[in-house]
């Protein structure tokens, strides 16, 4: 099956609440072994308050009608030595430098540190993880 982006029209979709497209990814789920452990973890890495809290998912909106969630699955059944295949991003404005000094704020915090800040083919970056092992790099704007 082939598939026509252009054939697409944006009427064709309903809007939900905040405006956000149904057919744009609106939840962006990581799944951890502690929820209260990784909700302190992320609000202080991104300085951000939980806008939904339960014993086994919180989520957090990062844009109107985005949300960025944590989730153990079901009770204990997350796995906790699966790959990591994905990262969670955050693209900062700014030069070289705004990275490096995001990496000095962070390290201070006693973040565990996978990849130090290099230059790559998309600018300076690190990478980092949250006490789960998911990785969360840290990049300019595109």
């Amino acid at each position: 099956m082939r598939f026509d982006v252009a054939s697409l029209e944006t009427t064709d979709v309903p809007d939900i609440e905040g405006g956000t497209d149904m057919s744009t990814p609106n939840l962006f789920l990581i799944y951890v072994t502690d929820v209260e452990r990784a909700t302190a973890f992320y609000s202080d890495l991104f300085d951000m308050k939980p806008a939904m809290v339960t014993p086994r998912y919180v989520s957090f909106e990062v844009a109107p009608g985005v949300l960025f969630a944590l989730w153990n699955g079901h009770g204990n059944n997350a796995v906790t030595t699966a790959t990591r295949t994905s990262e969670v991003g955050l693209m900062t404005p700014g030069s070289a430098a705004a990275v490096d000094a995001l990496y000095s704020q962070w390290t201070s915090k006693g973040v565990t540190v996978i990849e130090e800040p290099h230059d790559a083919v998309f600018g300076r970056t690190f990478v980092i993880t949250d006490p789960d092992g998911n990785l969360i790099r840290v990049s300019p704007f595109d």
